[in-house]
């Protein structure tokens, strides 16, 4: 009896002593945010038709401005889908970049150079802030914004999962981590995976660059600095080299632009993977892709043509592109009572 019931004290005793590891387990979990991925657990409150009763007509006016901007300048579509991706990578997609008070504001970071856009997006909050006011967030309005502009150049079309609310929080500082022209794959891939996205999205969220330009201030290093002995990327294809060289010449305007992919700029398809493929890449970050064992076979299994693949019908770019898109754009979001529903794109209330 007496065994027994040392027996009990000690079940008892350890019963509480879990207890309190578990409880601690869970206080470090909470207070650190190991839980989850970034954006996991608020991604549950996003959802397909968040404004379907709030604001009904939410999406054809986004769609509305974005055609506009596009029928007028078709190199707004890359402009638009280039904003949603800086959005995501810095303090997640909740409209950060889109904050102009000055310097201390992430907008003039370096690693946004050239991005551009944020007139169109307020030129929809305005037409939203008049149908609906303080109801459709800024961020919301850029995801939006971004699959219109894919679709609208013959890209596809998916759902935006919608319900993020804005960020109060807005410093160049914090875009230091921003994916870079010149990192390496290894560094491309390792900023990729912080956000969690994986080799799969590196490669289909990189092919954006099927839609827009580039300028030669970009280009420098990889043409004239790519090692120490002063040379070029040893990846450019031969017979690409002198056209890069001579629309960036050494020494020349720095502001010029080119395309990504030149073929066909303004449509979007799967050309700048096989361009990656053959070394016809105009960016380093883009011809790294083929650098690293795993990206390489993600670039060649988008390249393969019904006949050459083994395995039945070869994956869907576009379809891949999509999923990749909506997973990109779950990245760190502010939903609930998070954030703030700003009334205008470029100040905090």
């Amino acid at each position: 009896m007496l065994r027994m019931l040392r027996m009990k004290r000690r079940s008892r005793s350890d019963n509480v002593a879990t207890a309190a590891i578990v409880a601690v387990l869970v206080l470090i979990v909470h207070v650190t945010g190991l839980s989850e991925p970034e954006g996991r657990q608020q991604q549950q409150n996003l959802r397909v038709g968040f404004y379907s009763k709030s604001c009904p007509p939410a999406e054809s006016i986004v769609h509305a401005v974005v055609k506009e901007a596009v029928l007028s300048a078709p190199r707004n579509a890359a402009i638009l889908l280039r904003i949603h991706f800086h959005d995501c990578f810095v303090e997640g997609c909740d409209g950060s970049i889109l904050i102009d008070n000055g310097d201390p504001s992430e907008r003039p970071a370096s690693a946004h150079s050239g991005v551009g856009g944020f007139e169109i997006i307020e030129a929809a909050k305005a037409r939203l802030e008049s149908t609906c006011p303080g109801v459709v967030s800024c961020s919301d309005i850029v995801a939006m914004a971004a699959r219109d502009a894919v679709f609208l150049s013959n890209g596809p079309f998916y759902e935006v999962q919608t319900g993020r609310r804005d960020g109060r929080v807005s410093n160049q500082t914090l875009a230091a981590d921003m994916p870079d022209v010149n990192d390496s794959i290894h560094l491309l891939k390792s900023k990729f995976r912080q956000k969690g996205l994986n080799d799969k999205d590196l490669v289909l969220l990189s092919a954006a660059h099927t839609i827009g330009t580039t300028a030669c201030i970009f280009m420098d290093t990889r043409l004239y600095k790519f090692n120490s002995t002063g040379g070029s990327d040893p990846a450019i294809n031969p017979r690409f080299l002198p056209v890069l060289k001579s629309k960036c010449p050494r020494g020349g305007d720095v502001g010029v632009r080119l395309a990504l992919d030149a073929a066909t700029e303004f449509v979007f398809d799967d050309l700048i993977l096989h361009n990656i493929k053959n070394g016809f890449a105009v960016i380093s970050s883009d011809a790294r892709l083929y650098d690293n064992r795993h990206t390489k076979q993600i670039v060649e299994l988008y390249t393969q043509n019904g006949t050459s693949y083994k395995h039945g019908k070869p994956p869907s770019f576009k379809a891949g592109f999509a999923a990749s898109m909506v997973k990109m754009g779950q990245i760190g979001v502010k939903t609930g009572s998070e954030g703030e529903i700003r009334r205008v794109c470029s100040s905090f209330n």
